[in-house]
């Protein structure tokens, strides 16, 4: 792979990175930034409001994904990815200089409230957009290597994210982290966005994008993506149990490993830690993987790993007593969740015609992301705050079993043409049959 291959590779996903980043951070030191807000008393009614506006940013994601992809497929996937970085780019810089409650009242609150939506914006788009990108400018025989990158980022993100808590954490008190120290991760949040603009200002618009000549008024319209609704809901299907999937094992795993398992923090920390490197080098393994034996393969490994192996897995992972078994078992199940991360984004891209694309993977993901993969944790939560913890189990295996009927039904999209896929026909590689016909 040549050096514009990486150029454009890096570009592409790089604003994932720092869009899970800040995501991680917001969520990770709203503990210390909780009553800076809010009026002081109860420290659980701060966090409860700190909730509140960090799950409006999930309402927000489709939002983000019908607006953005409309602007990937009107106007080029540059200037969604440019405009996606420029909201995720200003959130942080909200965020790093909101005033407190003791200084403008609920002032602050509002200005976090305006951050978070923006955030939300944000990441409804670059997803698609980095999507669309990636699957478009890489060489079609390298598409699943180059597209799992997404998930190197985003996973990258989190590490970066979880690091700097750790350095935080060693290197301040704990009343200057409640006082200031909370402020500094959103600022190196924006200075990386503000990064990522720099690089994604000199990018080339993709060919594919570029030489589309089907420039109809309903490009990149609800009414265009309804002519393809069999695939937007073919993306919520398939993303439904890999979303829930990969927020289980990554963002809960921590909390599960504390709070469940009864693991210090600082164990169930090193524990996310590890396996999330380990992970992210897992990616183009596997992507480089499905450019040779396709794309269905994996999506049903994941499926059937994920239905029948969840409930043993979570099982045993709340009776770990130390951190060899939990990084143990957390690597086997990320790696059964590789199975759909690595190549997802491709899958999804390869589903929709040029004119379309970008707002075809958006919104139904966004959708699908929000309703499952934003809502695992609360799931979880509700399943053990009602005494019956392993119904969550339950319900993840449940939703990979779902998804495993799509897997096995929709056709193979390895090596389809992108720029042949045309309106009206379909998703099939260039002979206009349905990628949802029954696999032979």
């Amino acid at each position: 792979m040549g050096r514009q291959h990486w150029k454009k590779i890096w570009v592409g996903s790089a604003g994932n990175m720092v869009e899970w980043f800040d995501w991680f951070v917001y969520a990770s030191f709203a503990t210390y930034f909780a009553g800076a807000f809010f009026p002081s008393g109860n420290p659980t009614a701060q966090l409860m409001n700190t909730a509140g506006i960090f799950a409006v940013g999930f309402f927000m994601r489709p939002v983000g994904g019908w607006l953005l992809g409309r602007v990937g497929d009107r106007k080029g996937r540059k200037a969604a990815l440019t405009l996606t970085v420029t909201l995720m780019s200003a959130s942080a810089v909200l965020i790093a200089v909101a005033p407190t409650y003791g200084v403008a009242g609920y002032g602050g609150a509002l200005v976090l409230l305006v951050a978070r939506l923006l955030q939300g914006l944000s990441v409804g788009g670059e997803y698609a957009a980095s999507a669309t990108y990636l699957t478009e400018a890489s060489d079609p025989a390298r598409r699943g290597f180059a597209s799992s990158f997404q998930y190197v980022s985003m996973t990258a993100g989190q590490i970066a994210g979880l690091g700097l808590q750790i350095i935080l954490q060693r290197t301040m008190s704990d009343d200057a982290l409640h006082s200031y120290g909370w402020r500094i991760p959103f600022i190196v949040g924006a200075l990386g966005a503000a990064v990522v603009f720099y690089l994604r200002r000199s990018m080339l618009e993709t060919e594919v994008y570029a030489e589309d000549t089907s420039h109809s008024a309903e490009r990149g319209t609800l009414r265009a993506l309804w002519q393809h609704k069999r695939e937007a809901f073919l993306v919520i299907a398939l993303t439904m149990g890999g979303t829930v999937a990969y927020y289980t094992y990554t963002t809960y795993l921590t909390k599960y490993l504390s709070n469940s398992a009864g693991l210090s923090k600082q164990t169930a920390t090193l524990v996310s830690f590890t396996a999330l490197i380990v992970f992210a080098c897992l990616q183009p393994l596997a992507g480089a993987l499905s450019d040779r034996i396709g794309r269905r393969p994996l999506l049903i490994t994941f499926a059937v790993g994920s239905t029948f192996l969840t409930v043993p897995i979570m099982t045993l992972l709340k009776h770990v007593d130390g951190y060899w078994p939990a990084l143990g078992l957390a690597l086997l199940a990320l790696v059964v969740v590789t199975g759909y991360t690595s190549i997802n984004a491709c899958v999804k891209a390869e589903l929709f015609p040029t004119g379309i694309r970008a707002l075809g993977v958006a919104l139904p993901y966004a959708i699908a992301n929000a309703l499952f993969g934003g809502t695992a944790e609360y799931v979880a939560l509700w399943f053990k705050k009602g005494g019956i913890e392993s119904g969550f189990y339950w319900y993840v295996a449940a939703c990979a079993a779902v998804s495993l009927v799509v897997y096995v039904t929709m056709r193979e999209t390895k090596d389809l043409d992108l720029a042949r896929v045309k309106a009206g026909e379909g998703t099939g590689a260039g002979d206009g049959e349905s990628t949802l016909t029954t696999a032979s």
